[in-house]
């Protein structure tokens, strides 16, 4: 939430919050925003019905058509009013040309001014490599890391600019913001 804040998250904006799994964002943007603008995406659509039904203290206040099972990143069914999209820790369990596809497809929503996500850096052809916080990632498997280089280019490359931001996150994680190029 503070990451999305920093950004200019209010309770009128529509987030998507892609590889939601259980809830652990929308838990908490759920009750934040306005009733209607929270959608989430996960491979797993029982993963997302169980923390609506578990983690939310009102699970009515989260409509079960927000949640949409899409493991392709395609986001079908996901209105055109998003305004941010988040994916925190999702591309670290995925080969790097994820990334590329995700922020392709998000190319699609007119009013998006940000989309947050989280890598794993390391050198350009780095093997396996160790992270700030101990954990080791691979080029090959998971948890992956790619180079700021790789980031640049598949954000650049989708239609927006990128930004890094300087912001610690557990593991190592590094922060990024991909913005479309009339919002600077």
């Amino acid at each position: 939430m503070a990451a999305l804040q920093a950004e200019g998250m209010t309770p009128d904006d529509h987030l998507l919050d892609i590889g939601c799994g259980a809830l652990r964002l929308g838990h908490l943007a759920v009750p934040y925003l306005k009733p209607g603008h929270y959608w989430g995406t996960d491979a797993s659509l029982a993963l997302m019905r169980c923390g609506r039904e578990v983690e939310l203290p009102d699970p009515g206040a989260l409509p079960q058509d927000h949640l949409i099972e899409d493991a392709t990143f395609d986001y079908p069914g996901v209105p055109d009013t998003i305004t941010l999209a988040i994916a925190f820790g999702v591309f670290t369990h995925l080969p790097a040309p994820t990334l590329e596809q995700a922020l392709r497809n998000l190319c699609r929503f007119p009013r998006l001014r940000a989309i947050l996500f989280t890598v794993f850096l390391a050198p350009e052809g780095a093997a396996a490599t160790r992270q700030p916080d101990g954990v080791v990632t691979h080029p090959d498997r998971p948890p992956y890391h790619v180079s700021e280089e790789f980031v640049q280019a598949a954000v650049i490359g989708s239609g927006f600019r990128p930004t890094r931001r300087p912001t610690l996150l557990p593991r190592g994680q590094v922060l990024w913001v991909a913005s479309p190029p009339q919002i600077l």
